[in-house]
């Protein structure tokens, strides 16, 4: 389906809920309640070495589960507000942790170009976008950065162990030399719709704690940040959420973090024990 094909389908045409089905509503109150909790702190088990500290809001499952497919797969570009402020959630915690007032960096996970183009768009970069506008409306200076790319081609991670997918990633994430400049002097959190084994996100940080040890490059080409957003898209940038409290960062190096939407349901009852 081309893109502007897909952008009409996802917000002209009617809907039913992303979660359950519902008609006439892209995400009902009884699913969007399940993006509603506060962020927690999820850890994958085995924990992939490098992996920084993770924020999720929702166990991936049920209604979280159908929303996020709808909006990867099918093109329901409406679920980006709801699942954006989720994720914004998630990222403030991550943020809070580092510490500091400085700016917040958003940095999607990579999607490959024909993984891209087959959607029709690049669902992590548009919700990472819905979440940077929430969090300039409530005051945190928020921008979204492609600073990662895929520097070679990966197997596709389904049906592949925790073992498996850290070897089919290692390496395979390059900083773009133009986005070195943008991960000194702020907070950087990498953001993706899901994680299960932590693979991604640890080589996603490899990646920046690499590229911030070689040194800046050249320009830097980062989405601008708006001196004040306009108040009809701070209207419609979803729910408040709680601030996490602040901790230690990661000392020395690159202030890193990770956030998203919806882990695996036993990263959470890691945590619980």
């Amino acid at each position: 389906m081309s893109g502007w094909w897909r952008e009409f389908n996802g917000l002209v045409l009617p809907v039913a809920c992303g979660g359950c089905g519902r008609p006439r509503t892209p995400l009902c109150g009884e699913c969007a309640a399940e993006l509603a909790a506060p962020p927690s702190r999820v850890r994958p088990d085995p924990e992939p070495p490098g992996l920084p500290v993770v924020h999720a809001v929702a166990p991936y499952g049920d209604a979280v589960r159908a929303a996020l497919l709808a909006h990867k797969e099918r093109g329901a570009l409406g679920l980006a507000g709801a699942l954006g402020g989720a994720l914004a959630d998630a990222v403030r915690a991550g943020a809070g942790r580092l510490g500091g007032e400085g700016p917040v960096l958003l940095v999607p996970m990579p999607s490959s170009r024909s993984a891209t183009a087959a959607r029709g768009h690049d669902p992590v970069r548009r919700m990472a976008r819905s979440a940077a506008v929430r969090l300039r409306c409530e005051g945190v200076p928020a921008r979204v950065a492609a600073v990662l790319r895929q520097g070679r081609r990966v197997a596709d991670q389904a049906g592949l162990g925790s073992r498996e997918r850290r070897e089919n990633l290692a390496g395979a994430l390059v900083v773009v030399d133009r986005a070195r400049p943008l991960l000194r002097g702020g907070r950087v959190v990498l953001v993706d719709d899901l994680m299960t084994t932590g693979a991604t996100l640890a080589e996603g940080a490899r990646a920046v704690r690499t590229a911030w040890a070689g040194g800046p490059g050249g320009a830097a080409g980062a989405e601008a940040v708006p001196r004040a957003g306009p108040a009809r898209a701070c209207a419609g940038a979803g729910r408040a959420g709680p601030a996490s409290a602040r901790e230690a960062g990661e000392g020395a190096g690159v202030r890193l973090a990770a956030a998203v939407v919806a882990a695996s349901p036993s990263a959470f009852e890691l945590n619980r024990k």
